[in-house]
Formats: structure tokens, C-alpha cells, sequence
């Protein structure tokens, strides 16, 4: 709850008609600064993290949990306080019963769907943990791991919080055990990811797992109702449809989110003041099942967000095939690649299930039959989020 900014808004006062005030405070990727309902989990990754305010750095640990249970929400709200907090204390803090300063660790946080070689991890570690600007090239993953490693000589280490470590839609990702067999001795890792500990090769190298259960019906309906109260005009959602929404979403922030996003972007198009049930059906007719994460989608490369950018806009008939859908990508003025190479690009992506190759219904003459490409992401909300990056 960001009272200030609620303060803010209503002294601003209403901004004509205009439904949608920031797409950022609906946005299903955007996270909260205080996660709702969430106090739980937050306390007993605090627990697990009590020796690093004794000035030590504590065990390794797996957070995990399914999709959309808030557990990135936490870390990062977390992760980004003790952050300050490390840096503000880096001369010390006294208790009642200590009068002898203790120097935290560092805290730092890596995105597994950001993150796609080992030289980018700990380049994302080493930003962390120092002040002036780490190369993106031009130096070695050797060097890097060196650079931190002295960097990290003679500290109370660092505390690095590792998100989406089993992402399914990121299978090009580095393994996170060689990843973190590479850090310095004096540093530790808290995971996050949806299996449970028996199924990840982490639970070998882990002290510790702490659990995130699902979101309620009436805590996903308060998060709808905060989001858009931040980021829609006054009352453009009705009680009723964030009851709706979250009843469909069964406990998942992300795709609740995405419907009332959706839905506001639908609405906002057509000049309404207000989401109404038919923007609502349609935004969760837009859902498909299952739904790859959008933050997974929108960090994609260019080049690949640039086919599925042409991808989204083609009609049910151009996509009966690959090679169909294929061609008419290529064609679209605005995708500067080749046929072979967007071709490519739709076989990858449907590993990764961003998309899928579905067997048509009907086959004819010999041979294997053609797959129709399906989305597996909603296509207005990847659209306007893609928007809002430019």
C-alpha cells in the first residue's frame, strides 16, 4: 500500500476522463515496494538471513513455490532494502547489548531470465556489490570472477539472491550449480524458483528451503483493487470483477494482473471510463493455458521480440504453418531478418514455450502433417508492455 502516492493522486485530481493513469502500477511484471500478504514468507526469509546481521553471511537457500505466488515480488522488495541498508551501515550499527560495530554483507540480486552465460552472472554479481560501472565487454569471465573475488577480500561477503533459477521457458540459461560453485568462498546464494526441492539440483548445495503457498481468492482480490487504484481512475474497476478475475486466476498474481491489465488496455482503446464484463471476457479469453511468463517474453532479444511483435499482428489463416507463418514475418517491413533465420527463431521459441507448434486438424497428401503456430502469451498485453519499454 503506497499511501503517498495515492495522496499524490487524488491532489493531482482527475485528469479528465482518462482511464488508465500508469500502466506501470497495473503492469503484471511491475512489482510492489510492500507485497501484499506476503508478511509470512517475508519473516522466514529474514530468519534464515539473522547471521548476516551479526556480520557473517548465512548458508545457502531455495526459496520456491508456484507460478505467481509472489515470491520474486518478495525477494526483490527485499533484497533492494537490505541492499540500502547494507550500503547505509557500511561504518557500522550499535545495539543495546552491542556496542561493537558490525559490517552486514553485501546484498546483491540476479535474474535468471536477464542472465544468459556465466559471464553475465557474475557481471551482474560484481555490479552489485560496486560502485562504478562493470564492462559488458572486453574483458573474460576469468577476470570478472577475479575482480570479484578481490573485491569481496577481506568483507563480510555478499548475499546474492538468484530469481527464476528453474524458469521453464529458459532453457538457455547457464546451469545455476556450476554458477554458483564459481562464486567466492565468502559469499552465498539465495535461490528462487517453482520446483520443489527434491526436483532441482540445488537441494545438494542447500541448508535451507522455505516454502511460498498460492495467494488467497480475497488477497488476490486486494491486490487488484490496490493496483488499480494506483494505476486506473477512481472506481473504473468494480468489486465484482476483481472478484471475478481473481476467482479465474486460482491463486496466481501474474495472471490475475495480466487480465485487469489487458482488459484496462482494451477499454482504454475503445474511450471507456470504466472496465466493464466484457472487457473483462475478453481479457481472459486472451489467456492461454498454460501462459508463458510476460517477463520472461519482454526480456527476450530484440531480434526475437521483433518476430513476435509481426507474429501477434497475423491472422489464424498465416499461421496454419510454420513455413506460412514464416514467410509472412519475413515480409513485414519492419523485420529485418531472413526466412531461414525467422524460421529459426519460431523453432526456438516454441522450445521454450513462447509459442507452440500445434499439429493441424486436417493433413492432406504424404508426409508429416504442418503445425499451426499458437501463442502462449496474451498478445495486447505484450504488445503494449513492448510499447512501454521503447
Amino acid at each position: 500500500m503506497n499511501i503517498d502516492a495515492r495522496i499524490d493522486r487524488r491532489r493531482r485530481g482527475d485528469d479528465g476522463q482518462r482511464l488508465v493513469r500508469d500502466y506501470t502500477a497495473i503492469a503484471p511484471t511491475a512489482h510492489a515496494d510492500e507485497p501484499v500478504d506476503r508478511g509470512p514468507a517475508l519473516e522466514r526469509i529474514l530468519d534464515h538471513l539473522d547471521p548476516a546481521f551479526e556480520g557473517t553471511i548465512p548458508p545457502n537457500a531455495y526459496v520456491h513455490g508456484p507460478a505467481g505466488s509472489g515470491k520474486s515480488a518478495v525477494v526483490t522488495a527485499l533484497f533492494e532494502r537490505l541492499r540500502r541498508t547494507s550500503a547505509e551501515t557500511r561504518t557500522g550499527i550499535h545495539t543495546s547489548t552491542r556496542a561493537v560495530p558490525t559490517t552486514l554483507p553485501q546484498f546483491a540480486r540476479v535474474d535468471m531470465r536477464e542472465t544468459t552465460s556465466a559471464f553475465g552472472f557474475y557481471r551482474a554479481v560484481l555490479d552489485g556489490v560496486v560502485e562504478e560501472s562493470v564492462p559488458g565487454h572486453g574483458v573474460s569471465t576469468e577476470e570478472l570472477c577475479n575482480r570479484l573475488r578481490e573485491t569481496l577480500t577481506g568483507t563480510s561477503g555478499v548475499v546474492v539472491a538468484v530469481d527464476h533459477v528453474d524458469d521453464p521457458e529458459a532453457d538457455d540459461r547457464p546451469d545455476p550449480v556450476e554458477l554458483f560453485a564459481g562464486l567466492p568462498s565468502n559469499a552465498s546464494w539465495l535461490a528462487v524458483g517453482r520446483a520443489p526441492p527434491a526436483e532441482t539440483a540445488l537441494s545438494d548445495y542447500t541448508a535451507t528451503t522455505l516454502s511460498v503457498d498460492r495467494y488467497r481468492q480475497q488477497i488476490l482480490v486486494d491486490i487488484l483493487t490496490s493496483r488499480a487504484s494506483s494505476g486506473l481512475a477512481r472506481g473504473a474497476l468494480d468489486h465484482s470483477l476483481a472478484r471475478r478475475i481473481a476467482e479465474w486466476a486460482d491463486g496466481d498474481a501474474h495472471d490475475a494482473l495480466t487480465v485487469l491489465f489487458v482488459a484496462a488496455v482494451r477499454a482504454d482503446r475503445e474511450g471507456g471510463t470504466r472496465l466493464s464484463e466484457a472487457d473483462v471476457d475478453a481479457a481472459i479469453a486472451e489467456m492461454p493455458e498454460p501462459c508463458a511468463a510476460l517477463g520472461r517474453v519482454l526480456t527476450l532479444q530484440d531480434n526475437r521480440r521483433a518476430v513476435l511483435r509481426a507474429l501477434v499482428t497475423l491472422d489464424e489463416d498465416e499461421r496454419a504453418s510454420v513455413t506460412e507463418t514464416t514467410e509472412a514475418i519475413a515480409a513485414d517491413p519492419d523485420v529485418d531478418l531472413s526466412a531461414g533465420t525467422v524460421k529459426r527463431f519460431l523453432y526456438e521459441l516454441a522450445e521454450a514455450g513462447i509459442i507452440a507448434r500445434v499439429r493441424a486438424d486436417e493433413a492432406s497428401g504424404r508426409g508429416r502433417p504442418p503445425s499451426r503456430v499458437e501463442l502462449r502469451f496474451p498478445p495486447t498485453a505484450f504488445g503494449r508492455l513492448d510499447e512501454l519499454r521503447e
